[in-house]
């Protein structure tokens, strides 16, 4: 079976990425930094024109109702660009739980708002350790623990993130949304989504590292020739593309079958293998770069940090990789 993406998903990744070219991302995300996201919330409501913060949500909240695969291909933007934010979790994971939920009501309050781009949500899991992503200026923050989903009661202590740029801070549960068992599905279903676009924001970074350095080899001179030139820059940025390369089947396969029995399986087959790739032209990047890439005046660092944060944001590779285990287990035929 061939998978190709469609002419509409192409031409919607590069009109994002003309967006995200213009819309001056490493100033909007020194600004998020610091505490001040007015440049940032300005670039993400053109980004949600676009209708990516509705993509998977149902028309009768003002949604696209797309695919998975429409998500996909705008999270690997996204990465690509750096934008700033809880995008994977107002794009993606309370979209996708909110309606999941037994009762609408949930729904009924926060999705347009979401997807029109007017409001930001974050969330928070078990396996975050209540660490929510931008609990000071999201609406709603949410706390999904132990088969309940609650408001997050206001966020006063921050945590300290690899990466400025991603404000962290510790929230407790508060008002009950939902609990039980068809919660409790909608939470797993929910978390395993994030997985998924955290996968594909580290393949779309991964990307843009390799090309930011390849763009560099090209312009730094050593002993009178460009550095691309050396044998051993050019097998470093080799191995990088093979390996994002490598990496994305792995993305849209698991877009593929969030639905069906292998999506635990497949989304953190995905995480582990899009942050190994993104790791590694993390570190090729940082070598062909030298000293100027550690600098964090060099709009590089934005991306080097960015990785360094979202591969365990959304859960450790021994935990991914302890998950596969677990499921090809289950899946060896008894002797």
């Amino acid at each position: 079976m061939r998978f190709a993406l469609s002419t509409e998903q192409l031409d919607f990744a590069a009109e994002l990425r003309k967006i995200l070219d213009a819309g001056q991302v490493p100033a909007a995300v020194r600004a998020w930094a610091t505490g001040d996201p007015t440049k940032g919330r300005a670039l993400l409501r053109q980004i949600a024109d676009m209708g990516v913060f509705g993509l998977i949500v149902d028309e009768k909240y003002d949604g696209a109702d797309a695919t998975t695969v429409d998500l996909v291909v705008a999270l690997i933007e996204l990465g690509r660009g750096g934008a700033p934010g809880p995008v994977i979790e107002s794009a993606a994971v309370i979209p996708a739980l909110l309606q999941r939920l037994p009762d609408d009501a949930p729904a009924q309050r926060w999705l347009s708002g979401l997807a029109s781009g007017e409001a930001l949500g974050t969330i928070t899991f078990q396996a975050q350790r209540g660490i929510a992503l931008d609990a000071g200026i999201a609406e709603p923050v949410l706390v999904a623990a132990e088969g309940r989903l609650t408001l997050g009661v206001t966020p006063s202590e921050s945590v300290t993130s690899i990466d400025p740029a991603r404000r962290l801070f510790r929230v407790t549960a508060g008002e009950l949304i939902a609990e039980g068992p068809e919660a409790e599905a909608a939470i797993d279903y929910a978390f395993d989504l994030g997985v998924l676009a955290c996968a594909a924001q580290l393949l779309g970074a991964g990307r843009s590292i390799l090309e930011q350095t390849t763009s560099y080899a090209k312009q730094r001179k050593q002993f009178g020739r460009a550095i691309g030139e050396f044998q051993a820059v050019k097998q470093q940025l080799a191995d990088v593309l093979i390996a994002l390369d490598l990496a994305e089947p792995l993305v849209y396969r698991a877009a593929l079958t969030l639905d069906s029995a292998d999506r635990a399986r497949d989304v953190s087959a995905a995480l582990v293998t899009c942050g190994d790739a993104a790791h590694r032209a993390a570190r090729a990047g940082l070598q062909v770069h030298g000293a100027i890439g550690y600098t964090a005046e060099f709009d590089l660092s934005l991306w080097l940090t960015k990785v360094a944060a979202l591969r365990t944001a959304w859960g450790t590779a021994d935990f991914h990789r302890g998950r596969i285990a677990d499921a090809l287990r289950a899946a060896e035929p008894a002797i």
